[in-house]
């Protein structure tokens, strides 16, 4: 008796913890999964800062360029008023914007005398060398830092080269990273990598050239609050760009406080006028949300708990009834506050999960979003596709204002996809009427998803800062996971329909064999029997396990690895005719096969003659009886990168309104019903074809039969000859 309790409680207690550790590691793989996605939507978020910011400068120089070259005659004073407003915008980095005007070694003397003339009286021009000549003539501290008028800009190489590209292009050009030159009198560990961006300003209708609009910005204090707002003190951000000399050197950096090993980096490119800078990011991976969020060892806490519970009631139920009852019900006790618990700490870290990882909007009590994150706009749509609700969908009343804002903005429909989903019943509405809405399940189809997606969404109303009532959502998308439902419930019937009936037959025949064999009066037909029963049994195997290779075929082709190569598609045709028609079939004939001009293809080699085996194949089958079968297989490049092959047979065909329908999975055309096979050929060629990013339609044969199409990718050259040879 001791030793029965011990096997059943070890073996209990195995199991348990076995499926306590596998659940826990499942876990832990889809918070690195999490991780993985939270790191890149803030490099996303933190890219797009930097282009915004930068963008921002860009924009400020082109319309202060243009507003120079708006003058008549651009003297002193009409460029202070124009940089004036400058100056209480508040530009981070920004040392001085000046107006640069070129000039010959023989024009000097003409220049200054024109621009004092314009305000300058004490201007004096310094040439920097010989040759062409950039002098600043009015500058506009913005920072307090003075530049003295009448310096030439071509002693700065990055400068002189930046003026040279704007000019060539018309528009905003931004220098290589170096030091201002007003910054040439601070010490060196107090000056900053910085750049210019520089303007060309245009005068009059002809658009005479009239100089330059330069901005001198300082790289760290131009990018340290925009940096320090998108890192949020979780990212090390490193902005960086190219000297002069072509090396990489950092225009501004930040370091967030957070110790530990930086183990997610991203790199990514911005644009910047001409440019392009590149931004460094790296964080401490268990540091990001959604991380380390303390699921998996509570999981596996939790089921350890469980497990040992279970251990120990097992132990007490077999050891004996009477002492087993009272120490159940303590047992049963302890194990559903265990679970209660586990539950309510499950709820709360989905619940975070789901605010991560998921869309998530709330909005007012006037009902209008205040909060839309990036995936709920993904989910719903972009914000052009709003509307303005009509006061028709508002009902105001006890502080509560009932909106329509989320059908008007996005299309939601009830999961037919057909019946629109009313303003009163949706989620939203109904959180700000005080209604807690959980995984309510609907369909949004509007400009951005056109086939509709199926989404579910949970609703709660929230009370505002100013103590109205509000009401945020999570959305969740799940039309995957609808799809791989219906999947699943269409294998499960097919298989189970598949598989019942060659079992019973196995079953009966071996029974058969049975009783053939074990009479011992059984003669020589008896066994003749029995063999013919045995084979029985084997063509029931054979079908089962033509069932089980084409799931399997079917799982590969959507999961397995695919290997691209260069080769001749003209060599694949050539194996699977060959080895299609070698044993034809002696009631039908052999095969009449013509193959026309094939070019090379760029494809997974293995996968590919998988397709074609499968349409020979099927040619062959789908041949009415007595017939020699017909087939011809070209293909041709069709458009840039493309080749569009066809196969072509002369079979019983796929009745109307079915082509689409048979590349189902489980799928069999009403005409081919009295044929063996499983329905997943074709399901198994499209998931091939579409992995290659290619189609795949079959359409009615003029002369009978059907035609199969597909695409898939050329290769890079094309080494084969085009001729035409037909396998007979």
């Amino acid at each position: 008796m001791t030793r029965k309790r011990a096997v059943i409680s070890a073996l209990v207690a195995v199991v348990g913890c076995g499926m306590t550790l596998a659940v826990g590691g499942v876990l832990e793989r889809h918070e690195d999964v999490n991780t993985e996605v939270q790191m890149d939507r803030r490099t996303a978020a933190a890219a797009d800062a930097v282009r915004s910011e930068t963008q921002r400068y860009v924009d400020i120089l082109r319309t202060m360029a243009a507003a120079a070259g708006a003058q008549d005659v651009l003297t002193m004073t009409e460029y202070s008023a124009l940089t004036t407003p400058l100056k209480s915008m508040k530009l981070a980095g920004a040392s001085t914007i000046a107006f640069a005007v070129p000039a010959e070694d023989d024009q000097v003397g003409e220049v200054q005398q024109r621009w004092r003339e314009r305000g300058l009286p004490d201007l004096t021009l310094v040439p920097y060398g010989r040759g062409d000549h950039a002098f600043a003539i009015f500058t506009a501290p913005l920072d307090g830092t003075v530049i003295v008028p009448g310096i030439d800009l071509m002693r700065s190489e990055a400068a002189a080269a930046a003026m040279a590209d704007s000019r060539r292009s018309g528009d905003v050009a931004v220098s290589d990273t170096y030091q201002l030159l007003v910054d040439q009198h601070l010490a060196p560990e107090r000056r900053q990598n910085s750049f210019v961006l520089s303007a060309p300003v245009y005068q009059g209708a002809d658009r005479r050239f009239l100089g330059w609009v330069l901005l001198g910005v300082r790289g760290q204090d131009f990018m340290g609050d925009t940096l320090a707002q998108a890192g949020q003190n979780l990212l090390d951000l490193a902005l960086r760009a190219d000297d002069p000399g072509r090396r990489e050197v950092t225009v501004a950096s930040l370091r967030a406080a957070v110790e530990g090993e930086r183990d997610r980096r991203r790199t990514v490119e911005v644009d910047v006028a001409d440019g392009t800078w590149r931004l460094h990011l790296a964080a401490v991976g268990d540091r990001l949300p959604g991380a380390a969020s303390g699921l998996p060892p509570a999981v596996t806490a939790g089921g350890m708990s469980l497990t040992v519970l279970l251990t120990i009631l097992v132990w007490i139920l077999v050891s004996g009834r009477e002492r087993a009852e009272a120490r159940v019900r303590q047992a049963t006790a302890e194990l559903l506050a265990g679970e209660k618990e586990s539950r309510r700490q499950a709820r709360l870290l989905q619940a975070v999960l789901d605010g991560i990882s998921d869309g998530v909007g709330m909005v007012g009590p006037d009902g209008r979003f205040v909060l839309l994150n990036p995936a709920a706009r993904r989910i719903l749509g972009p914000d052009d596709e709003t509307r303005a609700p009509d006061d028709e969908t508002r009902a105001h009343g006890g502080g509560t204002t009932r909106h329509g804002g989320v059908a008007e903005r996005s299309g939601l429909f009830r999961l037919d996809g057909v019946t629109p989903y009313p303003v009163a019943e949706q989620p939203l509405t109904r959180a700000l009427a005080g209604e807690d809405v959980d995984q309510e399940e609907m369909t949004v189809r509007n400009r951005t998803h056109a086939e509709g997606r199926v989404i579910s969404v949970s609703a709660r109303p929230v009370d505002t800062t100013s103590g109205e009532r509000g009401a945020v959502a999570v959305f969740h998308d799940i039309t995957d996971r609808k799809h791989v439902e219906n999947e699943l419930r269409g294998f499960a019937g097919v298989v189970a329909h598949d598989l019942k009936a060659p079992l019973a037959a196995v079953r009966g025949y071996a029974e058969l064999i049975l009783e053939e064999l074990g009479d011992p009066a059984a003669g020589p037909d008896a066994v003749a029997d029995a063999l013919r029963s045995a084979r029985k049994v084997i063509g029931g195997a054979d079908r089962m396990q033509t069932l089980i290779s084409e799931l399997l075929d079917y799982t590969a082709a959507r999961d397995a690895a695919m290997r691209l190569e260069d080769f001749s598609l003209r060599e694949l045709v050539d194996d699977v005719v060959m080895t299609r028609t070698d044993a034809p079939d002696p009631e039908a004939g052999r095969p009449d096969v013509f193959v026309g001009a094939l070019p090379r293809v760029r494809a997974d080699r293995v996968l590919l003659r998988q397709v074609l085996d499968n349409l020979v194949g099927n040619a062959i089958k789908y041949t009415p009886p007595g017939q020699a079968p017909r087939i011809d297989v070209t293909a041709k490049v069709d458009g840039p990168g493309t080749v569009r092959v066809q196969v072509a047979d002369r079979g019983i065909g796929i009745p109307d309104g079915e082509h689409a329908a048979v590349f189902d999975s489980f799928h069999r055309a009403s005409n081919g019903t009295a044929m063996p096979g499983t329905g997943l050929g074709l399901a198994i060629c499209r998931r091939i074809v579409e992995r290659h990013g290619g189609r795949i339609e079959a359409r009615p044969n003029p002369g009978g039969g059907t035609i199969f199409v597909f695409t898939v990718p050329e290769a890079s050259t094309d080494l084969m000859p085009r001729e035409n040879v037909t396998a007979r």
